[in-house]
């Protein structure tokens, strides 16, 4: 039995069909997260944006589409309140245009949002995709994008945020120093860092491909030198992602054996089982 055989099993990270490279309803997830025994089953899609420019995104959501995305998840939830938590979020990049939008969206319909920074400042002018990294200039800034993102208090983790390793042939000297600047902040605003478990699945992919890949080793072992908390997001873009127990497995025993905390749920999201395990208030 592993180690962690009793930790509750969340994810706050899965998609829809709405991104436009995911597959399955949504009620096909929520169904199999029920089947694998998960405590809470997050969705957090690709954030539409208000593109002043009319720009059409061909990996998120149309801003009309918005409201039947929150709609049907928080119809889920209902159905599905006996049986699991289903809070529901999004995944938004840095994009300092648009943080004050994002900003009130949040406070008025969201219960989460993810810092996924794919793209540099915005994605309607060609904004590099950090996936795609490939120099120096590029990786620090990903790296002052993200720290800046951080800082707004808008995101309540960072996905993936060794994404700049992806494709970047080598773990040098200018990965580290990101790194660095980006476990300090997780560390001083107490914002947790994903270890992405698509990124683990495909990891011997991306390295085949030329790249680090995600996550990248190097960057945890730095990660281990802060006081900074972790959290498995499953970035789940297929229904049959849900049930990967030995990839959950895996990335524990990894961030065990660096000595990283692994939170059990974001704060505030695990629903009944997180008000459960809460100390009793103080009556006096």
């Amino acid at each position: 039995m592993p180690a962690d055989a009793l930790r509750p099993l969340v994810n706050y990270h899965s998609h829809t069909w709405r991104c436009q490279h995911a597959a399955g309803t949504e009620e096909d997830y929520v169904r199999a997260a029920v089947d694998a025994g998960y405590a809470v089953l997050g969705f957090a899609d690709h954030t539409p944006w208000p593109y002043r420019s009319g720009f059409v995104s061909r990996m998120r959501m149309r801003l009309d589409q918005l409201d039947d995305y929150l709609g049907t998840i928080r119809a889920l939830a209902d159905k599905y309140r006996d049986r699991l938590f289903v809070p529901v979020g999004l995944e938004c990049e840095a994009f300092p245009e648009y943080t004050e939008w994002l900003r009130d969206l949040k406070a008025e319909k969201l219960d989460y949002v993810l810092l996924g920074n794919h793209y540099d400042t915005n994605d309607e002018t060609g904004g590099m995709y950090f996936g795609t990294c490939l120099c120096a200039a590029q990786v620090r800034a990903y790296g002052r994008l993200t720290v800046a993102g951080m800082q707004t208090g808008v995101y309540d983790y960072v996905a993936h945020p060794d994404l700049y390793c992806h494709a970047y042939p080598a773990f040098d000297a200018d990965c580290a120093a990101v790194a660095r600047d980006l476990c300090a902040a997780a560390e001083a605003l107490d914002i947790p860092l994903e270890y992405n478990l698509l990124g683990l699945h495909l990891l011997d992919r991306f390295r085949a491909q030329g790249g680090v890949g995600y996550p990248a080793r190097q960057f945890w072992e730095i990660a281990s030198g802060y006081r900074i908390k972790a959290i498995l997001g499953l970035d789940a873009h297929q229904t049959h992602q849900i049930a990967r127990r030995g990839l959950y497995d895996q990335a524990l025993s990894e961030l065990a054996e660096l000595g990283i905390e692994v939170l059990p749920f974001l704060p505030g999201l695990g629903g009944a089982l997180e008000a459960r395990r809460a100390p009793a208030s103080n009556s006096d």
